[in-house]
């Protein structure tokens, strides 16, 4: 698949220039922000729409925060680089780019080619890999993939922005050579890919907020000559004059205050040079041709939309989980030979698909894994489900299966606007208690002064339950009449997370009857700085931790294999904080340990974004990472389960025994600074350099056969300037056909790296080569001195395996 390239010609150039000359000033500097939230402006002087833009990277949300607009899930980013597989994270991106033009969405605001630099990470999961090799290919598949559908893709965020702690203000202190090498990397290969937007992050680096930072410049608009749009992060934009006179082209959300009559009269008045204003306006209007926005140009073609989405998804789960474990070969399992099968654990019934944060969707249909293996084992096998330990804190929003519209009885929520006399504005009936923002758009509501959500809730078992009400500000809670709670929430940060996604929440306990029906009734009132979030939820009474363990041993004991599912939850892994621990929530390590101790043929399923820790990894036969697998994540890995897919994934970050003592650096900024102190020497390179063994590579993952790496064949001299091609024969020693990823590093005297890698299939017995092709700045560093990288001569060792921790092959070569 290729990307449609528009690129700025002479007669293109020429007309957009045409263009350009026909708007005044203040029409100009209206261009340079949003009009709304997720919206560019148009100016029917020359013929431009607006711009639609959505969050991604694992589905489109599009321009409403709704339940009933559902999209897609795909498999995370974490996932999708555990594949190792860019003909298939094309095919994903042109997936989205089908799902973008269904909600006539522009502009994707993916992918994220930030490095796992810390597993600590809160935003991890939305993360590509540790190594900027593979983030750099992967992310070049995926904008590849986007944007030959005629949407834009955009890198993000540029650059340094691998933490969430104190995210908006950090100060990201990065050596020069690291910075180029390591951190630019993924972006300037983007670029090559011909990616038509980048994000200016909202950290500064080195000093400078990155809104305002020369980075825009050089090397991204200058040597490596990037012609599309530097949007900004929300809010990112901090100033009039020093961010305009910087390679800023676009400030969202908007209208941006600091961009509109403020920048006009800066011009006028000479602070800021109005060939600077024309060269961002130009920008847009390219980008506005790419996408179709320009009346003039035609637009793009749109590509046929993938035949079956659901099975490509499906196929994407199985390429990317990653198979830790597998003592005794008790994968892939043997459906004819299984009676009775237990599946157990919380994340089993009640899948976690994505990450939280602003890229969370809504899709129509979700496969947990217990779905998944039931459907799988249909007229074949009982399979019974025990969900062991509670691990969520955060409450649970009313949904159709336990509310009722209370003027309408249909199944959800009623939810209303009001003005300050307590007059309605606007009501709806919504599916779920959670309300991101109303279904008709902010417009709908000015003027009110805040928003009620009410439900018939029908609990439908006695005891103590607890109801919540999410929002900040002063909020209200009421039971049939009754005044549960009248309190007023301080918001704890201004994080854009916290206030518009996942703010604070506060609960009142009732005693309820089997039968009861009861109304309740949220209300929250709009305050500055408050976002408009509310949410209204209902739980049960907790069940007692250790009974709730011994069920889930019961039910493995009298079964023929057990399968656990352990993970990560909203409160763990999410944007707008990093993570304290990489320790599993809960009593989920007790559950584990306790069923394998009932049934030694457990299998663990580990359903996060990231690493976490398992202390009890030694102690089962087999673990198999799922990620956070998106929608069709349990029919996908029931396929591995049993069989009828190979696990595909190799892990893209090295995966700690225990984050105490490891090479991992800190991600808590200290007096605003954040100290990129290790360098280059990030994952693996960090082990490798500390003498540490983690408890798997990056690389790592086994397949349902087994490899023998035979011959590594590489050139005794090699021309810099030409690059190299190394090959790798191997052979199949299994009794299955497989495939395996050839990952070739190369060990210049300062570490090894990665330098390439290469997928390659066979049946049992079977041999087969691997051609790995090295890029000519595989032989290059950075110098400070020449301000570019220079080719680096010598002697170099290449090691190929089958991870960073096991490579049985080596050669040298020498350079120059």
């Amino acid at each position: 698949m290729t990307t449609r390239t528009l690129t700025a010609g002479p007669d293109l150039t020429a007309h957009l220039d045409d263009l350009l000359a026909r708007l005044d000033l203040p029409a100009k500097v209206a261009l340079l922000s949003g009009c709304d939230a997720f919206h560019t402006p148009g100016e029917p002087a020359v013929g431009l729409r607006g711009m639609s833009v959505s969050d991604g990277p694992a589905g489109v949300r599009g321009e409403r925060w709704d339940e009933r607009d559902t999209a897609l899930s795909l498999p995370s980013p974490t996932a999708q680089a555990a594949a190792w597989d860019e003909q298939l994270v094309t095919e994903l991106g042109g997936l989205l780019a089908a799902e973008a033009r269904r909600k006539q969405v522009d502009v994707l605001l993916a992918p994220t080619l930030n490095l796992h630099r810390s597993p600590f990470a809160g935003r991890h999961f939305e993360c590509f890999s540790e190594d900027p090799l593979l983030t750099a290919r992967t992310g070049a598949a995926y904008i590849r993939g986007v944007q030959a559908g005629g949407v834009a893709a955009t890198a993000k965020h540029y650059v340094a922005n691998e933490s969430e702690t104190e995210r908006l203000t950090l100060d990201a202190r990065v050596d020069e050579r690291t910075l180029h090498e390591v951190y630019l990397a993924p972006f300037e290969e983007a670029v090559r890919a011909g990616v038509w937007l980048v994000m200016s992050a909202y950290n500064r680096v080195n000093g400078t907020t990155m809104s305002e930072s020369p980075l825009l410049a050089e090397p991204l608009k200058g040597d490596w000559g990037f012609d599309g749009v530097v949007v900004s992060d929300w809010g990112a934009v901090r100033s009039t004059e020093a961010a305009a006179r910087a390679d800023q082209d676009l400030a969202m959300p908007g209208p941006h205050p600091l961009w509109g009559d403020a920048l006009v009269a800066a011009v006028r008045e000479g602070r800021v040079p109005e060939a600077a204003v024309d060269a961002k306006v130009r920008r847009i209007l390219l980008l506005a041709a790419r996408v179709g926005a320009l009346e003039s140009v035609p637009g793009p073609a749109a590509p046929p939309a993938p035949a079956d989405p659901a099975g490509l998804l499906r196929r994407a789960v199985a390429a990317g989980s990653v198979l830790l474990r597998n003592e005794g070969g008790v994968l892939p399992l043997d459906p004819a030979r299984l009676r009775r099968i237990a599946v157990l654990g919380q994340g089993a019934a009640q899948a976690r698909i994505q990450g939280g944060g602003s890229a969370g969707v809504f899709p129509a249909s979700v496969v947990s894994p217990l779905d998944g293996i039931r459907t799988a084992l249909e007229g074949q096998a009982e399979v019974v489900h025990a969900a062991g330990p509670l691990l969520s804190v955060r409450p649970t929003p009313l949904h159709p299966g336990n509310a009722r519209n209370p003027a309408t009885g249909e199944p959800g929520v009623l939810v209303r606007y009001l003005a300050e006399d307590g007059g309605e504005v606007h009501r709806e009936h919504r599916l779920s208690g959670r309300v991101l923002e109303p279904a008709a758009g902010p417009e709908a509501v000015e003027g009110a002064a805040s928003v009620e959500v009410s439900a018939l809730v029908r609990p439908g078992a006695a005891g103590r339950w607890s109801f919540s009400v999410v929002g900040l500000g002063a909020v209200v809670l009421e039971a049939d009449g009754r005044t549960l709670l009248d309190t007023h929430v301080t918001p704890a940060s201004q994080d854009p997370t916290y206030l518009h996604v996942a703010p604070s929440f506060r609960s009142a306990e009732v005693e309820v009857t089997e039968d009861q029906e009861i109304l309740l009734v949220a209300r929250r009132r709009f305050e500055p700085d408050t976002g408009r979030v509310v949410a209204l939820a209902a739980d049960p009474p907790r069940p007692d931790q250790d009974e709730a363990v011994a069920q889930a041993v019961r039910a493995a004991r009298g079964a023929d294999v057990a399968v656990v599912v352990v993970g990560t939850t909203d409160e763990i892994e999410s944007e707008g904080f990093d993570r304290a621990s990489l320790a599993l929530p809960g009593r989920q390590d007790d559950l584990v340990r306790a069923v394998v101790a009932a049934n030694p043929r457990t299998v663990v399923l580990v359903n996060s974004g990231g690493p976490v820790e398992l202390p009890w990894r030694e102690e089962v036969p087999a673990v198999l990472v799922g990620w956070f697998p998106g929608q069709e994540g349990g029919h996908g890995l029931a396929d591995v389960l049993f069989g009828r897919a190979e696990p595909g994934g190799r892990l893209p970050t090295t995966w700690a025994a225990t984050a105490e003592g490891a090479p991992l650096p800190a991600v808590t900024p200290e007096q605003g600074v954040l100290d990129y102190a290790e360098g280059p020497d990030i994952g693996y390179r960090a082990w490798l350099r500390s003498g540490a063994e983690p408890a798997y590579w990056f690389g790592h993952g086994l397949g349902y056969t087994t490899w023998e790496y035979e011959e590594l064949t590489a050139p005794q001299r090699i021309d810099p300037a030409a690059g190299a091609e190394v090959r790798v024969r191997l052979r199949n020693t299994g009794a299955r056909p497989g495939r395996e990823v050839v990952q070739l590093y190369l060990d210049a005297g300062d570490g090894l790296r990665l330098a390439g890698y290469a997928a390659v299939t066979a049946g049992p017995g079977e041999r087969t080569e691997a051609v790995v092709r090295l890029v000519p700045r595989t032989f290059r560093q950075w110098s400070p001195q020449a301000a570019g990288f220079v080719d680096r001569p010598g002697r170099y060792t290449l090691h190929a395996g089958s991870s960073a921790g096991r490579l049985p092959l080596s050669a040298r070569s020498t350079v120059g």
